[in-house]
């Protein structure tokens, strides 16, 4: 009876602590949960899960109790949406793989731990979303993957993120992302067929999701796990090792269902290996969001008994075969085949890896049972396809889309005889693709371009295989020209070049004018012209393709430099020299400040006067010219000295030179400023520049600057106006400095600090205090506040009547505190006993409106109650008058 083995696989995720190669993996994932409307912001909480190698060993860093995570708006460049923020550690799990299948060599331990971290977010909806994202160190090393790390290490960190859709793809509501599922633990053994379960589940029930391996992150230049916050994006890719890639992580055998997730295949080699599986998440068919997990698959060196073949077996070479079981797992003691040849008994073997020679072609049923007739056992099946010394191919010839182009079949076929053709002459062309079963087919392209042609071809013994090319169908056949226009000395002789690269011999060339040419009937004539001379070249096929093109051939008598008159420059500056001529190369001498001495138009940067010549030439045709480059030192400029003044003061700046003329700017904030000594008086930091030029030769100026920073305008404030019971202790509060002087001091306890407490008898009925305040700089203001004294005790006064209409007199109806220091509530009321009015603001009244309409003139009551600096309660309540 057969055993079906479970395939396992373990999981592992990644996650790189202080260097220690023993992290496995990760992701992040996020969910929505609400609108804060105070705040005008979307709720989001977002989890970090990190996985950990359980056999990292003890001196192995943990997995950390607190990470840093970052927020990106997802636009290019990328910014940071807000500050990096922290989770805490909400669980911390081990699971272990506690049940092995029956057929397995090895029961290696496996086990790992599994973090989560989880902490609440709040963001403003933007058109282009959010990207969160989670960066560590180092992960576990991998096979697949290069060793090296931005980080400088020799293992590559990881980088988990997850992209918050915005309004421009998800115009209305919100959007939870997509969580991979947390399997169980699994064993792979190298060389067997698995599959894993690698689903996500999306807790929006609209959602559709689709699978796709892509390549993992680097984890930058991050050095550690833990507080660091990740770097901003786009974030790089791991180097994969070839044969690997991100796309095929774990080589050709090894794929993933786009629709479920699944992961199956044959197991590569044994080793660990960097995997990433993306989930794209849809919503009503349009892509919202895409959501990666990071994990590294360890391969075990554990096996099973299995049968595994190829698909098929094809040889077109000879009648032999030898079959190998692709399995090699060390539990297989025996091994059945079954080489499919029909009425045989004697097509059968116990070898591990059988020959058998067939006697004819054909194709024939392989089958393979390893452990016949025990409890470990497997079955597989294959096709072996017997048809030797066939080998498809074709030839093409043709030179443009005017003729026809002539394919040639040149299959060969040892045994049998090549009997069937299927052409597709242009089969990149969905919408035109030309067929022919001809064995040699004439084909005239309507239009130009690349044309790829395959040709299926098949034998009468059954042998079918495929070839295809590419060809370039052309307006007309190539014409290769070195050059279309030159320039020659009529002392010289020139040797023209022209070729072709189209199919086929016996072209006709033909070169015009018969001109001073050798060689007119070649491709590669010499000519001689004493005047100017446009030579022009034909060739043809003879079969309607043919092609013409021309060189114009310039011709002097002479070489002509004008390199311009002698100049001055500023020592340190480069000139270049624009040499006006006809020659085509050129030697320029000295070599001493020039970047070449072989271009027309070299940049010149001496520091000393320095006469450059230049040498012409084309061909035997030659001249000679000169230029003086004079130098001249910069004018001397220096503006005195950087400074600092308060808000509305001016300093004294000074500039010295060596040049005939100064200027300073900028001038709207500078008294004087034609003279080497200006006033300035800006009201802001201000840099004022000093430009000098001179007389010397230098043609640029020179600039020097000096900046005046301006302390910030002290602000004083007293405090408000207020009054007061005799012998009543009142607290000042000054503000706008960091010193304080108050004056006077009548009644006050120390005039020297910001808040000093006054106390003032009956004999004074009211005084105004002056305050200085002075900041660290020695800047300073001032302000004033009045204090009314009052005779009477603490009491609340209610004027009688007020007059609300705007001229600036009694408008307001308000509460005058005297010896209160809170107000409980000051209410009016209408003669209907409704409430106008409330407040408990000390300072604030009633205007006289509700809601911004004028209430009637008339009667209305008022209560009020405050509290005395004794702690005492004081009421009072009675009418007043609206008069309009």
């Amino acid at each position: 009876m057969k055993r079906h083995i479970s395939i396992i696989l373990f999981l592992c995720f990644s996650h790189c602590i202080s260097f220690a190669h023993h992290v496995l993996g990760g992701e992040v994932y996020y969910s929505y949960v609400g609108y804060n409307s105070a705040t005008n912001q979307s709720i989001y909480s977002v989890t970090l899960r990190l996985f950990r190698n359980f056999y990292a060993g003890a001196n192995a860093a943990q997995l950390p109790p607190i990470v840093t995570l970052g927020v990106f708006v997802n636009a290019v460049p990328y910014t940071e949406a807000q500050i990096p923020f922290e989770a805490s550690r909400t669980t911390y799990d081990t699971i272990n793989l506690t049940t092995y299948p029956v057929c397995i060599s090895s029961k290696p331990p496996v086990t790992y731990e599994v973090a989560t971290y989880t902490t609440q977010i709040e963001l403003s909806d933007n058109a282009s979303g959010y990207l969160i994202a989670f960066q560590t160190c180092c992960r576990l090393g991998s096979i697949n993957v290069e060793d090296n790390a931005l980080n400088g290490t020799t293992v590559p960190g990881a980088t988990y993120e997850c992209m918050i859709p915005g309004t421009d793809v998800l115009a209305s509501g919100h959007n939870s992302s997509a969580v991979f599922k947390l399997k169980d633990t699994a064993l792979v053994c190298a060389g067997s067929k698995f599959s894993l379960d690698f689903g996500a589940v999306d807790p929006d029930a609209e959602d559709s999701l689709s699978y796709t391996f892509i390549a993992a992150y680097d984890g930058g230049a991050i050095m550690d796990a833990g507080n660091d916050p990740p770097g901003t994006p786009p974030y790089t890719p791991v180097d994969y090792v070839s044969p690997y890639s991100g796309v095929s992580p774990l080589g050709s055998n090894v794929t993933i269902n786009s629709s479920t997730g699944l992961i199956s295949g044959i197991a590569p080699i044994a080793a660990p290996y960097v995997v990433c599986v993306q989930a794209n998440e849809y919503r009503n068919g349009i892509l919202i969001s895409s959501h990666r997990k990071d994990f590294i698959l360890i391969v075990s060196s554990c096996n099973i008994p299995q049968a595994t073949l190829s698909t098929s077996y094809v040889n077109c070479g000879n009648y032999s075969f030898t079959f190998s079981n692709q399995s090699s797992s060390t539990l297989i003691n025996s091994y059945y085949w079954d080489f499919g040849v029909s009425g045989s008994t004697t097509d059968t073997s116990t070898r591990s890896s059988p020959t058998y020679v067939y006697a004819d072609t054909g194709t024939y049923k392989v089958t393979l049972i390893v452990n016949r007739g025990q409890e470990c056992t497997d079955t597989a099946i294959s096709l072996a396809k017997v048809y030797p010394g066939f080998h498809p191919n074709f030839g093409v010839y043709g030179n443009c889309v005017n003729e026809g182009y002539q394919f040639i079949d040149s299959t060969t076929s040892k045994f049998g005889a090549v009997n069937e053709w299927a052409w597709d002459l242009d089969s990149a062309n969905q919408n035109a693709s030309v067929y022919s079963t001809a064995q040699d087919p004439v084909y005239k392209y309507a239009d130009t371009g690349l044309k790829t042609v395959v040709l299926i071809v098949g034998s009468n013994k059954g042998c079918l295989d495929t070839i295809s090319k590419v060809i370039d169908v052309l307006a007309k056949p190539s014409l290769i020209l070195p050059f279309r226009d030159t320039l020659i000395c009529y002392l010289d002789t020139l040797h023209l070049f022209a070729s072709s690269d189209v199919n086929g011999n016996g072209y006709l060339w033909s070169w015009s004018p018969d001109y001073n040419i050798i060689g007119p009937s070649v491709e590669n004539p010499f000519v001689y012209p004493q005047t100017n001379t446009t030579y022009t070249v034909s060739f043809n096929d003879n079969k309607g393709c043919a092609n013409t093109d021309s060189i114009l051939v310039n011709v002097t008598h002479q070489v002509n430099i004008d390199i311009g008159p002698d100049t001055t420059i500023c020592k340190t500056d480069s000139i270049q020299i624009i040499d006006n001529t006809n020659a085509l190369y050129f030697s320029w001498s000295p070599p001493t400040g020039l970047n070449q001495t072989n271009i027309r138009a070299p940049i010149a940067s001496p520091l000393v006067n320095t006469i450059y010549t230049v040498i012409g030439s084309v061909g035997k045709c030659t001249a000679v010219a000169s230029k003086i480059i004079k130098v001249v030192p910069y004018p001397l400029a220096n503006a005195f000295a950087d400074t600092s003044i308060c808000y509305g003061f001016t300093a004294q700046l000074r500039g010295t030179m060596n040049g005939n003329h100064f200027t300073w700017s900028p001038t709207n904030s500078l008294l004087n400023a034609n003279t080497l000594t200006p006033i300035a008086g800006p009201q802001s930091t201000t840099t004022y520049f000093f430009t000098v030029t001179d007389t010397l030769g230098c043609p640029k100026p020179s600039t020097d600057s000096v900046t005046v920073t301006v302390i910030p305008k002290v602000i004083a404030f007293a405090g408000d106006d207020t009054s007061i019971v005799a012998n009543q202790p009142l607290q000042l509060n000054a503000s706008g400095g960091n010193t304080y002087i108050w004056t006077p001091s009548t009644g006050m306890n120390n005039p020297d600090i910001a808040n000093p407490v006054v106390t003032l008898g009956p004999s004074i009925d009211s005084i105004v205090y002056t305050v200085k305040a002075i900041n660290a700089q020695g800047c300073f203001s001032t302000d004033s506040l009045k204090v009314i004294v009052f005779k009477t005790a603490p009491e609340i006064f209610v004027p009688s009547a007020f007059t609300p209409n705007g001229d600036g007199r009694n408008d307001i109806l308000k509460p005058i505190l005297v010896g209160m220091k809170q107000l409980n509530f000051f209410r009016v009321y209408n003669r209907w006993g409704n409430i106008v009015y409330s407040t408990t603001a000390i300072g604030q009244g009633w205007d006289g409106n509700i809601n911004g309409e004028k209430q009637a003139a008339g009667t209305y009551v008022f209560a009020a109650e405050a509290i005395d600096y004794l702690g005492n309660k004081a009421t009072a309540k009675g009418t007043v008058v609206l008069i309009r």
